[in-house]
């Protein structure tokens, strides 16, 4: 038997399975992704440059001095790509298709320096009507700091295959 994880390709080698289909899924689990992720200056400056957002809130430290938070605002779009990034490998490691985002709070701000963590909670799911043989995930991820604070929730559905003898 593998280890949990992995599956047999050859005596004595395994490889590393990635991600879920639709029947590995259970409404109320909830799943810890980690490792953590350290939110370096690179990530905001870069991330906000790709994005076309360069509000000095996220990328001017002496105009941020005169702000309530006396330093720049790591951009949303860093919090959501980190967070959203860390759920993949697992929740979505094996979807087809990610199908939308929903209801995205930022209760919290995040500043360079601050390590963020995620979980993931299964909401729903459902066999695909137009799909047959793939499957909807609906979950929400909560990220938050090393500290507990919450960052970013939101939540989303994506489309899953089915096991094969399930098609």
């Amino acid at each position: 038997m593998p280890p949990s994880g992995y599956e047999r390709t050859g005596p004595q080698r395994f490889r590393e399975v990635v991600g879920f289909c639709y029947e590995d899924f259970t409404v109320g689990e909830v799943i810890e992704h980690r490792p953590g992720r350290t939110v370096t200056e690179m990530d905001n400056v870069l991330m906000s440059m790709l994005s076309m957002n360069d509000a000095p809130l996220h990328i001017d430290s002496a105009y941020c001095e005169s702000t309530p938070w006396g330093r720049p605002l790591v951009s949303s779009l860093v919090t959501l790509s980190i967070v959203g990034g860390m759920t993949a490998r697992s929740t979505s490691g094996k979807a087809l298709a990610n199908l939308g985002w929903e209801n995205i709070r930022l209760p919290h701000p995040v500043f360079v320096g601050d390590t963020l963590y995620s979980e993931t909670e299964i909401l729903a799911k459902r066999a695909s009507r137009s799909r047959p043989g793939e499957g909807i995930i609906s979950c929400r991820t909560t990220g938050t700091t090393a500290k507990g604070d919450v960052v970013i929730v939101f939540e989303r559905s994506f489309l899953v295959p089915c096991r094969e003898g399930a098609r």
